[in-house]
């Protein structure tokens, strides 16, 4: 654990927040929200304030929850009820470490589009930047970093693509707040993206690990990290909606089905465009990788001292997995699916048991809960587990197929 000093205190609560965020701001990520905000248009700035709302809830109860507790998720789980703490440890890793293949294939993607690498090199190359973060000495302040910056620059480019093109900014706070189509299920793979499997808990765990315990600055890191994703899917849907969209009444543009995200930012903003998506979607797979890593092993960190031990080398390990399943299967997309479903099922899951944790002494001490908090996360669980149901049999019928 790292040595907490009030001179470091705001830098961690910074690194813990943009570690949050730019695991969420992953690859999927991107086409999620390009491909939903070119189905619903404006409509969709209802899904994308439903999925801030939701994720505000999210995170705000797991974050002051495990800082106060000073355990890390799965130890929660586990006194909430024995046993239950494994099971969402090895989901979680296993969620993380599907993802994670997407999360390479992502990255080199994007060096393909900004260099014209061959995929197979710049997943390799994505990968050892990746695992050379993790061979630093200081491996909290260079994820902090890293991270950061890679953060602001993914911000600052889309901000640009955003402005070129100028979407009909009346019309979307017209159908942001009255949408004339809601789709739940677009809402629900939204969440998913933003506050699924392990994404909820790396910002927290990296608190834990600096030594963070106070409630305030787990909020106030928390509110960073919420508003840093908020801001980047605001722009990602505006970028998208000034492509797509025609304030004339004829039909929108129809964005190319392969890689519809770059083809927004070709169309919004030229040559320049596109090379800038292939930079934003590097950062987003790279840290993403990183994110998803960092996280998983820290579920098992406490259940498996060798684990522990060996923490630094396990998440390198993990890396070359997944970088291994994606240079060796050319379309993995049954495991995405799979890893989909889930983290789709985690979140109910997880918040559920760090709710019911802070009812315990043995778990919070004297610390009182947000009631208010308590009430919307406990919805939250019931609203995520109930789609997640509901989404099963689209599961089924795509591996079917």
């Amino acid at each position: 654990m790292e040595q907490k000093s009030k001179k470091g205190t705001m830098q961690v609560l910074l690194g813990a927040a943009f570690l949050m965020a730019t695991s969420a701001i992953g690859p999927g990520f991107l086409t999620q929200t390009t491909v939903f905000t070119q189905q619903l248009l404006a409509a969709a700035g209802f899904a994308i304030l439903a999925t801030i709302v939701v994720t505000a809830i999210v995170q705000l109860n797991i974050w002051r929850i495990l800082c106060v507790s000073g355990l890390r998720a799965q130890d929660v789980a586990n006194r909430v009820l024995p046993g239950l703490g494994y099971f969402l440890a090895f989901a979680v890793a296993l969620g993380g470490l599907a993802f994670n293949v997407g999360n390479v294939g992502g990255a080199a993607l994007g060096l393909n589009t900004v260099l014209g690498l061959p995929l197979h090199y710049g997943a390799v190359i994505s990968a050892a930047i990746a695992i050379f973060i993790y061979l630093n000495k200081d491996l909290g302040k260079a994820m902090d970093y890293f991270t950061q910056f890679l953060g602001v620059l993914m911000i600052a480019l889309m901000c640009y693509v955003a402005v070129k093109a100028a979407p009909p900014l009346d019309v979307v706070v017209k159908e942001t707040l009255a949408p004339g189509t809601i789709d739940w299920m677009v809402i629900l793979t939204l969440i998913g993206g933003t506050v699924g499997g392990y994404i909820s808990f790396s910002g927290a765990h990296r608190l834990l690990d600096a030594g963070i315990r106070d409630v305030k600055d787990a909020t106030r890191a928390a509110v960073n990290g919420i508003l840093v994703t908020s801001v980047m899917r605001v722009l990602l849907f505006l970028a998208v909606l000034g492509v797509v969209y025609v304030v004339a009444g004829e039909d929108a543009v129809a964005l190319d089905k392969n890689n519809p995200a770059a083809d927004a930012f070709f169309r919004g903003a030229g040559e320049i465009g596109r090379r800038m998506f292939g930079v934003v979607l590097w950062a987003a797979g790279v840290t993403s990788v990183i994110g998803a890593s960092y996280t998983s092993v820290s579920f098992l960190r406490t259940l498996f001292k060798v684990i522990d031990r060996n923490y630094r080398w396990w998440m390198i390990g993990f890396i070359c997995v997944s970088t291994a399943v994606n240079v060796l299967v050319a379309r993995p997309v049954a495991l995405l699916i799979l890893a989909g479903t889930i983290n789709g099922l985690i979140l109910p899951l997880a918040l559920g048991s760090i709710l019911l944790g802070a009812y315990k002494k043995e778990v919070v001490g004297p610390y009182r809960h947000s009631i208010l908090l308590t009430l919307t996360g406990w919805a939250v669980v019931a609203f995520t587990l109930w789609m997640g149901v509901q989404a099963l049999p689209n599961i089924m019928k795509i591996f079917n197929s």
